[in-house]
């Protein structure tokens, strides 16, 4: 198992290498420069059609711009936020939060591209359905001599779809949160207890399909992060005195060594820092994966650049709101140099410190609550892949496939599971950057028009 584990670790770290980097980062930057800002300059219009100013239920897709902005917030707003940011400051320090933010920003940008896409050039499956995602817009944009890097990003993302990071974690949270304070000896067996619960949980959802996921999340996630947020914010304000500090620090230790207890790369320890802030950001929120392309091509719409509108808040969102109230919460406490904890330990620890008795309870309901209803929205994702590869007539058996991951996740290590999903995250990001660069200029043809209209 030390074996695996360490074999899993090289290959992660071997594609989360600079040409990667340059992919996501420096294509993110080009296709911000490409656009010139402009969706940013249309957030108030982006909050309308999240809103339903604009939507029309005679338009194609499946669900509304609500339902596909939270079925794809659903998978990022997940433990990325809560242990994935924990991990990131607890190797590099309060300078990885400056680089979660850069890659939020530029993901935003993004994400904007990849889903206009994801409407723009929707396929159809084997039974004549409607669907979007990466994949089907290699094929009907690129053309069907682009079909094997359509087919790399589906194989990848059978894999990058499975849900084992999050149950890991919330299988840890569980048991240092409220079995072991109670005396229970945790170990294979509590893991395993835990794992076949949520396996039923799980299960009721995502045999229900599409419509049973979205109107599930539609309602989930806008009532988790109102009460993490709550949380956040008592912490920030127990530990005022903190703040501007910390909020110095992020900037300061984006560029210094002092707090880095990861490997140099690249440029030396800023290197290091950098890819970890971006590599955990893209983790987070997933912006150049193509992941969400998956539930925001589903859209009902007829306007591809509205559904890249409202992607585009997912970052924002994800990162810029969540990632930072956890990252505060961690650092104004002082855990994250005071505790040996790591993932979703020490945000755990965070929680306690501040808020006595509740804290660590409360973040143990906002836990379940991320986790679980990103087991719903990652087996839609693995469907689609598979749907893609093999038929939509064979496309259910990857939802057994799925819930039987759910066991492995509970029962092993943190560290295997986090390498093996980045691992295939990174290998998703290739096809999702390549196509989307080459695509982008006709994104902007139709962006250019759809702004024109809405302006007159």
């Amino acid at each position: 198992m030390d074996q695996l584990n360490e074999l899993i670790a090289q290959f992660a770290s071997l594609v989360w290498g600079l040409p990667l980097v340059i992919l996501l980062i420096g294509g993110g930057l080009y296709l911000l420069i490409l656009s010139r800002f402009l969706p940013f300059r249309y957030l108030g219009h982006s909050l309308d059609l999240l809103r339903g100013k604009y939507d029309d239920p005679n338009a194609p897709g499946e669900i509304n711009h609500f339902q596909a902005l939270s079925t794809a917030l659903s998978s990022t707003v997940g433990m990325g936020n809560i242990a994935g940011v924990a991990v990131a400051i607890a190797i590099g320090g309060p300078g990885a939060v400056f680089w979660l933010w850069i890659s939020a920003i530029v993901g935003m940008s993004t994400k904007f591209f990849t889903n206009t896409l994801a409407v723009m050039y929707r396929g159809k499956d084997t039974e004549g359905n409607v669907q979007g995602g990466v994949m089907y817009y290699i094929v009907e944009g690129l053309g069907k001599s682009w079909k094997p890097l359509a087919v790399f990003f589906a194989v990848a993302g059978l894999v990058g779809a499975l849900p084992v990071f999050n149950v890991n974690q919330l299988t840890q949270a569980i048991n240092s949160i409220l079995l072991e304070p109670q005396g229970v000896e945790t170990g294979f067996v509590t893991n395993l207890i835990i794992g076949i619960i949520l396996t039923i949980i799980t299960s009721a959802v995502i045999l229900g399909g599409l419509h049973r996921i979205s109107r599930t999340v539609s309602k989930l996630v806008p009532a988790m992060v109102a009460v993490y947020f709550v949380a956040v914010i008592v912490i920030l304000f127990v530990n005022f005195e903190e703040l501007p500090g910390y909020m110095s620090m992020i900037f300061t230790d984006a560029f210094a060594a002092e707090n880095y207890k990861g490997e140099p790369l690249f440029g030396g320890i800023v290197g290091g820092l950098m890819i970890l802030g971006i590599r955990r950001g893209a983790f987070s929120n997933e912006a150049g994966i193509g992941t969400a392309t998956m539930a925001h091509g589903a859209s009902k719409t007829s306007e591809p650049v509205r559904e890249g509108l409202v992607a585009m808040l997912g970052p924002a969102i994800d990162t810029l709101v969540v990632c930072t109230l956890t990252s505060l919460a961690i650092l104004v406490t002082g855990v994250w140099q005071s505790s040996d904890a790591n993932g979703v330990s020490l945000t755990a620890a965070a929680f306690k410190n501040s808020i006595p008795y509740v804290g660590d309870y409360v973040l143990l309901l906002c836990i379940a609550a991320f986790s679980i209803s990103s087991l719903f929205s990652y087996s839609y994702y693995g469907t689609k892949c598979l749907n893609f590869l093999l038929g939509a007539k064979n496309k259910h058996y990857y939802n057994y496939f799925y819930i039987l991951s759910i066991l492995v996740g509970a029962t092993t290590s943190l560290s295997m599971m986090i390498n093996l999903i980045d691992g295939f995250f990174a290998l998703m990001a290739i096809p999702t950057m390549i196509s989307t660069l080459i695509l982008a200029p006709r994104v902007m043809k139709a962006a250019r028009i759809y702004f024109k209209k809405y302006s007159e």
